[in-house]
């Protein structure tokens, strides 16, 4: 595809999804394309503010307060030349190449904006990935997810409201009514699970007197894998699972679910783990939206199957990055895992793809590279790996040197969004207006 003549209109190119892959390359775009005007680039997202996945954990634990680091897609689109479309997408023409947008509504079910459509001539999908419960009944009813923000503040709300109710209540707090099960030992889960470790306990001092953390308080960690972080190097799993047994949080591994109650969860072994309150962060895939949509070809998974230069096997229009697209990965037996690093390489990728489309020069393989991996696991240790590529293995990291470098991947991704000096600067105004709070959310 060439460039476009002087009184042709601008390219268009429709992002689905605005994620950290979605937004990233949406404010790439934006700046480069979008803003000398070889291109209209539009973001279709179904939610008004963007927060880093990775911190979703945090919120739910309520160690971060998420309007600290929520950013506005407004406000983002003014700033760095791309149109934001608040609703979601429901189809896909691609005879027309026209993405069908559903209708919004406010919480008292008045309709915000309405179903519509938006044209495109090059279109990136980068939906990302929800919550995969395998269909285990009482799961999507009785668990919380943690797919967004406000299920993240949902579930902190019920937590604190949990601790509450136990602190005021006449009898003595019941077997069970404070123990929190988490499903699913990957990254999030183990996260989560020592965050609240620590958080818990801090409500807790903020005169709950009447609860005991170490006589009614419990947090499980239920996998049903051999061994917690399934898809990490086993000696991070190893080091994380010590760490965890060590706050005694209980990690049973080899565990699968086979129901979930409003008062606990069942396992398949016949057990039953009493608790108030369910977390489910078991596996994932692609939002159901996907399944065959607009006929592209779609995994077990919904994920559109991509070739290795991220553009869909049936329309040479069509893209797809992030979780939400099955890459190859030549050498390997499994596709492109659904990780950060991932989506954020793709995003990266896609923008120079995009610059040799509008020159109609030919697509270059996208080539995964694994830097790594690591765990947060809050103020209590970081561990990971870090891949050395001048040696050709891999460095198992803990400690400060493994959180400094947890932190500074957020870091890189603010820096994509907003640049390198405005991070810094607001890095230093925050180290330095620091006001005395409680290291915990409190409502």
């Amino acid at each position: 595809m060439a460039d476009r003549t002087p009184s042709a209109p601008p390219h268009r190119i429709v992002v689905v999804g605005g994620g950290a892959a979605g937004l990233e390359l949406v404010t790439r775009l934006g700046d480069t394309l979008g803003k000398s005007g070889r291109a209209q680039v539009t973001l279709i997202e179904r939610t008004r503010t963007h927060l880093w996945k990775p911190l979703l954990h945090a919120v739910a634990a309520g160690s971060l307060d998420r309007s600290a680091h929520e950013l506005n897609y407004l406000a983002q689109a003014r700033w760095h030349h791309f149109t934001y479309r608040l609703g979601e997408m429901v189809g896909l023409d691609r005879e027309r190449r026209e993405v069908a947008i559903g209708p919004t509504r406010d919480d008292e079910g008045r309709e915000v904006t309405p179903a519509s459509t938006v044209p495109y001539d090059t279109l990136i999908i980068a939906v990302g990935s929800v919550t995969n419960d395998f269909g285990t009944p009482g799961a999507a009813r009785h668990a919380v997810p943690l797919e967004t923000p406000d299920q993240a503040s949902r579930f902190h709300r019920r937590l604190v409201n949990a601790c509450l109710r136990a602190n005021s209540q006449a009898e003595a707090v019941r077997p069970g009514q404070l123990h929190v099960s988490v499903i699913g030992a990957g990254a999030t889960g183990t996260e989560l699970a020592a965050e609240l470790h620590r958080t818990v306990r801090a409500v807790i001092a903020f005169g709950l007197d009447r609860i005991d953390p170490e006589r009614d308080l419990r947090i499980r960690l239920v996998e049903a894998a051999p061994r917690i972080l399934p898809a990490l190097p086993e000696r991070i799993s190893e080091a994380t699972r010590r760490l965890l047994e060590g706050l005694d949080v209980e990690v049973l591994t080899g565990t699968p679910v086979s129901e979930v109650r409003e008062d606990g969860v069942m396992l398949k072994d016949g057990r039953f783990l009493p608790s108030e309150l369910v977390v489910w962060a078991a596996g994932v895939k692609a939002p159901d939206v996907l399944r065959e949509i607009g006929g592209l070809e779609t995994n077990r998974l919904n994920q559109l199957v991509v070739t290795e230069t991220l553009r869909s096997t049936r329309d040479p229009d069509v893209f797809a990055i992030g979780d939400c697209a099955q890459c190859p990965r030549p050498g390997f037996p499994q596709p492109v895992p659904p990780r950060a690093q991932a989506a954020h390489q793709q995003a990266a990728h896609m923008i120079r793809q995009i610059e040799r489309r509008l020159a109609g020069r030919p697509l270059e393989p996208f080539v995964y590279r694994d830097f790594g991996s690591l765990v947060s696991l809050g103020k209590y240790s970081t561990v990971g790996s870090l891949m050395g590529f001048l040696v050709g293995r891999s460095f198992f990291v803990e400690g400060h040197f493994a959180r400094l470098m947890y932190r500074s991947l957020y870091t890189m991704h603010q820096m994509a969004l907003h640049g390198r000096t405005p991070v810094l600067w607001r890095s230093l105004f925050s180290w330095f207006s620091q006001r005395p709070s409680p290291e915990v959310k409190l409502h």
